[in-house]
């Protein structure tokens, strides 16, 4: 079989493509129950031209959750722009979904697929990863109407991850917690993070 030649153009085009795949598998299977093959062959490449792009699955999943961040705020700027909705209803559902990512097409890791990421990731790969966080985090908060400066930042990036990967762990990695309540836990979680919220923009 004769060798495609490939534009830069092409290559572009097809290194978005993967990220897009990679995100939408994430999303809906997890990192760990996402293959490099079913990234590629969902591409139309072969596996030796996949690693041409990305030199592990790892590049490739934090590029995909780059992918995910203008997503994001798009869909923060929908929400706060709907006319049925509160604004702290906004917030709720926009947190809702973040929380139950795999129904909403949102990649969000796991306890153990933090850990895995950080383990394969170069120091620089991490600084650069935590900087992008630091301003997607800052950037909702703007979204909601809330000045966002680094303590706060800090805090609503904390509390936010917590109660998502809290009721992605329920039972698995957190067996001690009760499976049922877990719904009603995050609920919760998110009640509060609301009212936090609603007294910083109030300030």
């Amino acid at each position: 079989m004769p060798k495609v030649a490939y534009s830069q153009e092409d290559r572009v085009r097809i290194r978005q493509e993967l990220a897009a795949a990679a995100l939408e598998l994430i999303a809906k299977n997890g990192i760990q129950r996402t293959t490099v093959e079913q990234i590629y062959k969902k591409a139309g490449i072969s596996r030796t031209f996949f690693y041409s792009f990305f030199p592990t699955k790892e590049d490739l999943i934090v590029e995909a959750l780059y992918l995910q961040q203008p997503r994001i705020l798009a869909y923060v700027k929908r929400l706060m722009e709907d006319p049925a909705l509160s604004w702290r209803e906004a917030v709720r559902q926009f947190l809702h979904a973040c929380c139950y990512g795999e129904e909403y097409g949102i990649a969000i890791l796991t306890i153990e697929e933090q850990q895995h990421l950080f383990r394969h990731l170069s120091p620089e790969s991490c600084r650069v990863f935590r900087e992008k966080q630091q301003r997607l985090f800052g950037q909702i908060l703007e979204g909601f109407g809330i000045r966002a400066d680094k303590s706060r930042i800090d805090l609503f990036t904390n509390l936010s991850l917590m109660v998502m990967v809290v009721r992605r762990a329920i039972p698995d990695t957190l067996p001690f917690f009760v499976p049922e309540a877990a719904d009603e836990t995050a609920a919760f979680q998110i009640h509060v993070i609301v009212d936090a919220l609603e007294r910083l923009k109030e300030q």
